[in-house]
């Protein structure tokens, strides 16, 4: 059983996602931005918002696992998203509404260029294993 709890806002309107999480004592992961490159190193889904962000949380399941860890582990998700359009945010979204159900309290934000040649997606993660 996960150790996240998370908790949504008396005051403020939820927008459909809760504001923090709650996590009992134990060790946490934290990762570096996740992106969506293959096992070669090479960018997948090239231009496909939606596309990068599946490869991202894949990648992003991989590493947690490796540590014991699994999606329904995580506390907190920052999403970026190196885009000029809304929508674009919104579409990542969606994916990640869509691996999740239940979205951890999440930060997403447009910037402006990620670190390799073609990447519009990348996503870091705080997450508390249950053994921790």
């Amino acid at each position: 059983m996960s150790r996240v709890r998370l908790n949504g806002s008396s005051i403020l309107h939820d927008g459909g996602f809760p504001y923090s999480a709650t996590v009992s004592p134990g060790s946490l992961i934290f990762t570096a931005g996740i992106s969506p490159l293959d096992e070669n190193g090479a960018v997948g889904a090239s231009g496909d918002v939606v596309g990068q962000t599946r490869i991202c949380l894949a990648n992003l399941a991989a590493v947690l696992g490796e540590q014991g860890a699994t999606l329904a582990d995580v506390a907190k998700l920052t999403i970026y998203v190196a885009e000029r359009l809304q929508a674009d945010l919104y579409v990542a979204w969606e994916a990640v509404v869509a691996e999740f159900g239940t979205v951890p309290p999440a930060m997403m934000m447009g910037v402006t260029v990620l670190p390799y040649d073609g990447q519009l997606v990348e996503i870091e993660a705080v997450a508390a294993p249950p053994h921790g």
